[in-house]
């Protein structure tokens, strides 16, 4: 992919690319637990992508995809990975999606909660991710149940059992995660969404910024540049996102 330098000069303007990276996915980035170093999906697409621009990267951490979104709104950093959501579309341009994830339920084993039409009644109480993608979704979508908000994806089941709340919404990974962790708790059989992780781009960046990025993710796509990244760190409960025609 060839690049003008007016792209360039737009995408990173300072001359290093900056990159938001949120810790709270795991499916996108983790922390090295020695060196606190991220790694991962997200990690990689940063490190391609200033590869291809021929500018260093500077990587920007944050624990929580809501935090990761307002510094793109703000304009603190250049690009991003987060989910497409209406809400977070207000300052934020998005490429088409490059991973898909699955939004689930987590319940304890004893819940007469067998199914995700269960969950939207009164007295029923939801914990999530302070500002993910789930969160946003399903402050839209549920009518009765009352949400609970957890500061980042990782507490989401902390904050579930702590509290002791009916319901624990988020990513499968990270729920399968910390069921193991807790034991006596279960998984509904069905995702409640499907999550689209995107790149993205403050909303100010000019449209030919977006483009390139959008051609990008398209590419990497193709060439199973984003497969092989999944695979490398081991990651399942995700897939690569089909391609955008």
């Amino acid at each position: 992919m060839a690049i003008s330098k007016s792209v360039l000069t737009a995408l990173a303007p300072t001359g290093t690319l900056r990159a938001s990276i949120n810790l709270g996915n795991p499916i996108l980035a983790k922390a090295h637990p020695e060196t606190r170093e991220p790694y991962g999906v997200s990690v990689d697409l940063a490190n391609e992508l200033a590869r291809r621009l021929g500018v260093g990267l500077q990587k920007v951490v944050f624990d929580a995809a809501g935090k990761a979104a307002d510094a793109l709104k703000q304009n603190e950093v250049d690009v991003g990975f987060v989910a497409i959501d209406p809400v977070r579309g207000e300052g934020i341009a998005f490429t088409a999606p490059y991973v898909l994830i699955e939004g689930c339920y987590l319940v304890r084993e004893d819940s007469p909660i067998m199914e995700n039409g269960e969950v939207d009644r009164p007295g029923i109480r939801v914990a999530v991710g302070k500002g993910s993608a789930y969160d946003l979704y399903l402050t839209r979508e549920l009518k009765h149940a009352e949400i609970f908000r957890a500061p980042t994806s990782p507490t989401v089941v902390d904050t579930f059992v702590a509290q002791g709340l009916e319901v624990a919404a988020g990513v499968r990974q990270q729920l399968e995660f910390d069921s193991a962790r807790f034991g006596g708790l279960r998984l509904l059989p069905e995702r409640f969404m499907v999550i689209q992780q995107a790149m993205a781009t403050p909303k100010s960046r000019p449209a030919e910024v977006v483009a390139y990025l959008g051609e990008f993710v398209e590419e990497i796509k193709a060439s199973g540049f984003v497969a092989g990244s999944l695979a490398r760190h081991q990651i399942a409960g995700a897939s690569v996102a089909p391609l955008h025609c």
